[in-house]
């Protein structure tokens, strides 16, 4: 039996239909108040199993007769004010399955993030898996907190936990719809003019689900960790290149960091008067501003892995959309 925890999430569902595929038995985890996506609420080799990830007695009645975990669920925020609580449920809830994967015997695939790969060295233009994560002071909630979750992975790797890490970079797909990673391509089709300054990793959810199946299949592969990521892209060229699908204008106007300083102050006040998140934060608006790049070569030479094309993937989203 295989254990996957945020079943019903993008990468999480993306991951059931390909083990599904396969002819897997599989037990997913899902919180009382998530949606099951309809072509997955029937399935027969697929079980619903309601558990709080946070909770270890409701997550240790679904380890019965599993062997294998990939373990999906997150709770991902860019808001400050979510710092504390998305730090101690994603560290917590990994420190469970960790716990309880070595109490029954269970392999464990771990989706953690490049928010915990460090920065390149400098004689490097890549990062890549060996360098270090430190904290700085400039890093968001979600990144400490899965540097931390991955901390309690490598603590259960030296208790006899037999685990391997992947972290993907920013994950796309018309999978997505209009929320999440979608919500660009939708400001894209709505004529956004300005691009901000960075670049960014870029990988299809279909690429990750694949990965994540064939590192947890190989088992001589323990301990390790894989950078999931297909192309680094400059957010200039992804604008461009998507409006381009999308029939607008490419965005010519480059957003400073004092104006997305600006912007990100402007969308908390309106938030107080909304109630709902912003959606730019100082976290994303400072993201939005720097040179990320990430290898993939480690994954390339271990397993053989050959990506799907991303302009293929961009085309999907702007067709989709």
């Amino acid at each position: 039996m295989i254990l996957v925890t945020g079943g019903t999430g993008f990468l999480g569902s993306t991951l059931l239909r390909h083990l599904l595929a396969d002819g897997n038995k599989i037990r997913a985890i899902k919180r009382q108040s998530s949606t099951v996506p309809p072509d997955l609420l029937d399935h027969p080799n697929l079980q619903w199993w309601e558990a709080d990830i946070s909770n270890y007695f409701e997550l240790e009645d679904a380890f019965t007769n599993v062997t294998a975990v990939y373990h999906c669920a997150a709770m991902i925020s860019f808001e400050p004010r979510d710092k504390k609580k998305i730090i101690s449920i994603n560290r917590n809830s990994t420190a469970h399955i960790v716990n309880l994967c070595i109490q029954y015997g269970a392999r464990l695939l771990y989706v953690s993030s490049v928010a915990a790969i460090g920065k390149p060295k400098p004689s490097q233009k890549m990062a890549d898996e060996t360098d270090l994560w430190e904290f700085d002071g400039t890093q968001h909630g979600y990144a400490i907190s899965k540097y931390e979750a991955e901390m309690e992975v490598w603590r259960g790797t030296v208790e006899g936990l037999d685990a391997v890490i992947i972290n993907p970079s920013l994950i796309i797909g018309h999978q997505s719809g209009p929320e999440n990673t979608g919500a660009i391509f939708k400001l894209l089709k709505s004529g956004l003019r300005y691009y901000a300054g960075g670049s960014v990793g870029l990988v299809d959810v279909e690429d990750v689900a694949r990965a994540a199946i064939i590192l947890m299949n190989s088992k001589d592969i323990q301990a390790e960790r894989f950078i999931i990521n297909n192309q680094n892209m400059s957010y200039q060229q992804l604008f461009s290149v998507c409006a381009t699908y999308l029939g607008r204008p490419a965005p010519n106007r480059l957003a400073t960091r004092n104006m997305l300083g600006i912007a990100w102050r402007a969308a908390k006040v309106l938030s107080w008067f909304t109630g709902k998140q912003p959606g730019l934060t100082r976290d994303t608006a400072r993201a939005a501003c720097e040179k990320q790049a990430y290898s993939n070569a480690k994954l390339k030479e271990k397993v053989g892995y050959a990506f799907k094309p991303i302009d293929q993937t961009l085309k999907e989203i702007c067709a989709h959309i």
